[in-house]
């Protein structure tokens, strides 16, 4: 086990970090090339960049939030770290989609509207399942040691 508490939601901020510095200077890049400082000025293309961006700024939030408490409350987990990945693959797929990749954008929204329900959803019941209360110990636990 790492010493390292909740490996995955530190991997997947960090990453999330990343993506978001590449959105926003994707969507720099157009305003500087267009030379628009304020708003989009009618250019698709900045539309198009300035909405991916926000996009991911409006999901990743939940996302993150969501995998931090399981992964807090179950431990480190093979499938936590396949849906973090996926995650931000999607999300990848989503900012290409939203102006050359076919399909990316379709993908990247069922991909974490996909993620959004099962995590979510996971989140509600997780407290009721017998096992939750037995490892919500188990994350102080690395911190400790």
């Amino acid at each position: 086990m790492s010493s390292i508490a909740l490996p995955i939601t530190l991997m997947t901020a960090g990453a999330a970090a990343i993506l978001n510095l590449w959105l926003a200077m994707r969507t720099g890049s157009v305003r500087t090339k267009a030379k628009i400082d304020i708003g989009d000025g009618g250019n698709d293309l900045l539309i198009r960049r300035m909405r991916a961006h926000a996009n991911f700024v409006e999901y990743t939030p939940f996302i993150l939030i969501l995998i931090a408490l399981i992964e807090f409350t179950t431990g480190t987990s093979l499938w936590l770290w396949v849906a973090s990945a996926v995650f931000l693959l999607g999300r990848v797929g989503h900012a290409l989609g939203m102006e050359s990749l076919p399909g990316g954008r379709m993908v990247g929204t069922i991909i974490t509207f996909a993620l959004l329900l099962g995590l979510g959803g996971y989140a509600v019941v997780l407290p009721y399942l017998p096992h939750a209360t037995a490892s919500v110990t188990a994350p102080s636990a690395v911190r400790a040691g």
